[in-house]
């Protein structure tokens, strides 16, 4: 075995991973010629990717031996990574460099030859469709962009200490390799779009429920995170060796024309355990529409397709003249139309998850004579409204989620209007969507009914509007204005008798406890008695991804501030939520940053040691303390038990607050006065309703009465 590799079986650990990459990336970060992570991590992919190729070689050497059979290896000698990376005294400086990038230049083994990527680039499978023919394509959008040489020498060594032949290793090099992804996609800005939110693309591949046998399309592949998805999908079906063997080939398709995403989705689907990545170089686009026969139609299509983008005119003269646009978002659109298969006997046809920005759905011209081809041609069976931010900052854009197959005719479209999470605050690139805000649209996809979230609209009604199929949620507020002022009327009048029943109900609970509980009923007790402190300190693991919070100041309530994986974050001394506990800022107490955690709080919502948790005695009703926590004498009581220079240095002591007395009455009184918080806030809920009806009533007569209508 050649000096400075790993022993076969010999498995890193997930913190030992972790290091090896940082490790190798802050040695990159000296080198003059990288100038962040856009050069950073496809240097590491690249050199990773050969040093991944050398080991399966030699596993797959190893068992045509033991089998008697011959094997011919993808790269010859001496351009194996065994031949000319694995020694960590092996060739360095400008010879390393001159070997890696000239046209010619002395080998390892002293003879004069093609240099590494004029080697790699020339490969050539002898049937096409092997594994040379992937390793070609892939070097031929690869620069190496190191100058120096005994930095890069450094780098391999470390990357020669990630062994590729364990399976464990792998997958969990695989989420680490995805951490790095989103990280790129972060320092990419506008040149980030081959980076789809994760949560979004496991959403769509739940929906669309791929099965094993099935063929699997991207045609804008990216890095690979829909195929991806889509193979860890299907791999929990395989049960027999031909399962798996079904699997790795023929199953996953993907299309990708930039060379950089190339690169990292032939990566990522190698670390994920796709052993012969099926992923197109060429534009998806560049074959006339007309000629895509059954032959190349697929089962299932899950991508989003670039928008924004323009195509040149060779480009657009493959689509239908009367549907020709320079917008890549409506080119995409009509390619995977096409690309689904067909119905044929009991087979219902292919079928669809798209994503598309807003204007797709009401656009005209060429837009709309599209939409009128999907509705007759396919069945448009659901559109998910995804919130606004949930590709910010790169895309600002409203985005929808479009299904659809081939099972016939549209008759009728179903919505669904994702909600923006309630704890968590708008969606930033630290503070990202995550696949559990999905749980209800999932849990409703199965059994539809119409809700607040889910409405549907019958065909002939798209028709009409001239195949607009931009349509609001009829329970938001602001269609009020678009309905009959009759319908207002009743709405209104409905409502005001809540209002009246529930001032009713209020004014008989105070007159039975007549406002407020005689102070003999009180009693004096200190906050330790009531609230005990919760250690619940965990330790990360390294390659889940956490959301670690902060408490919001004055209001109350947690907020997301960044997503991270457990590698990432350098403070270790976290602690998990206790839904229903009572938490507390050390560092910003002074400003009541307090709140009471969520019934429905994330599992991977996490917190710092910068914040203490309590839990609520059974004596006290929640309800009522959170009620008691906004009060003047409360925040008095916290305010004195920090401890400081200066108001904006004042730190929380736990210790002396919890010795602070406060006056509580019986636990019964405690729910009464509860409820009467909540009547309050249910009837300034009912106002504010009603109020929306009255302001949306006044325009509605108003247009009734200029048509001749009342």
């Amino acid at each position: 075995m050649a000096r400075g590799a790993v022993a076969p079986g010999q498995a890193t650990s997930a913190q030992q991973l972790a290091s090896v990459i940082k490790s190798a990336r802050d040695i990159m970060r000296k080198d003059k010629g990288l100038s962040g992570d856009l050069d950073r991590l496809p240097m590491l992919t690249w050199i990773m990717f050969l040093k991944f190729l050398d080991d399966m070689e030699q596993v797959r050497e190893a068992e045509a031996a033991m089998a008697g059979k011959p094997f011919r290896p993808a790269v010859e000698p001496p351009y194996r990574w065994r031949d000319w990376a694995a020694d960590p005294g092996g060739i360095k400086g400008d010879e390393l460099i001159a070997f890696i990038n000239q046209d010619e230049a002395v080998r390892p083994d002293g003879s004069r030859g093609p240099g590494l990527f004029a080697y790699l680039r020339s490969l050539q499978g002898s049937d096409g469709g092997d594994r040379r023919d992937v390793i070609a394509s892939v070097f031929r959008g690869t620069v190496n962009r190191m100058i120096n040489g005994y930095l890069l020498r450094d780098v391999i060594n470390k990357v020669s200490a990630i062994n590729f032949r364990s399976s464990d290793e792998i997958h969990t090099l695989g989420a680490l390799y995805e951490s790095m992804l989103k990280e790129m996609r972060d320092a990419a800005g506008d040149s980030g779009e081959f980076y789809t939110p994760r949560p979004v693309v496991r959403f769509i591949v739940t929906a669309i429920d791929p099965q094993l046998g099935e063929t699997i399309l991207d045609p804008a592949a990216g890095t690979g995170g829909f195929l991806v998805s889509a193979f860890e999908h299907l791999q929990k079906q395989c049960r027999t060796v031909e399962d798996h063997e079904r699997l790795q080939r023929g199953t996953l398709l993907g299309i990708e024309a930039k060379p950089l995403p190339y690169l990292l989705g032939q990566m990522n689907l190698l670390l994920h355990g796709l052993e012969y990545p099926e992923i197109d170089p060429g534009n998806a686009l560049r074959f006339p529409l007309r000629e895509i026969g059954d032959k190349e139609r697929v089962d299932i299509i899950m991508t989003n397709p670039p928008f924004g983008g323009e195509e040149e005119p060779g480009i657009r003269g493959n689509f239908p003249e009367d549907k020709q646009t320079s917008e890549t978002a409506l080119l995409f659109l009509q390619l995977v139309m096409r690309k689904l298969r067909r119905p044929v006997g009991g087979y219902k046809g292919g079928r669809c998850g798209i994503v598309v920005p807003n204007g797709v759905l009401f656009s005209t011209g060429v837009c709309a004579r599209i939409r009128k081809e999907l509705l007759e041609e396919f069945n448009l069976h659901t559109i998910v409204r995804l919130p606004a931010g949930v590709f910010s900052p790169y895309a600002g854009i409203p985005t929808n989620i479009l299904f659809f197959d081939r099972s016939g005719p549209t008759e009728q479209i179903w919505y669904y209007e994702q909600p923006k999470r309630e704890v968590g605050g708008n969606y930033s690139k630290s503070r990202p969507m995550r696949y559990e805000e999905f749980a209800e649209c999932l849990t409703w996809w199965g059994n539809r009914t119409e809700n607040e979230h889910a409405w549907k609209v019958s065909v002939s009604d798209i028709v009409e509007s001239g195949y607009s199929l931009d349509r609001r949620n009829p329970s938001a507020r602001e269609n009020l204005e678009h309905r009959s002022s009759h319908m207002l009327l009743q709405d209104t009048i409905v409502k005001e008798k809540e209002i009246l029943s529930t001032l009713e109900g209020l004014h008989t609970l105070l007159e039975r406890h007549s406002g407020i509980p005689s102070a003999g009923a009180w009693r004096d007790v200190r906050i330790g008695d009531i609230l005990a402190y919760l250690d619940e300190r965990i330790e990360l693991d390294d390659m889940t991804e956490y959301t670690t919070i902060t408490v919001k100041r004055r209001h109350g309530g947690l907020e997301a501030r960044e997503t991270l994986f457990g590698h990432q974050i350098e403070t270790k001394k976290q602690f998990r939520l206790v839904p229903g506990a009572f938490i507390i800022s050390r560092v910003q107490c002074w400003h009541q940053a307090w709140a009471i955690v969520p019934a429905n709080v994330p599992a991977n919502m996490i917190a710092s040691t910068n914040y203490d948790q309590f839990a609520i005695s059974a004596e006290v009703d929640r309800r009522f303390f959170w009620w008691l926590s906004q009060s003047p004498a409360f925040t008095e009581a916290v305010r004195s038990s920090a401890a400081g220079v200066v108001i904006e240095k004042m730190v929380f002591n736990r210790e002396a607050w919890l010795k602070k007395t406060i006056s509580l009455p019986p636990i019964e009184e405690q729910r009464q006065m509860a409820d009467v918080q909540a009547k309050f806030e249910g009837l300034k809920r009912l106002r504010t309703e009603s109020d929306a009806k009255l302001d949306a009533l006044l325009p509605s007569l108003l247009d009734k009465a200029f048509k001749g209508e009342l």
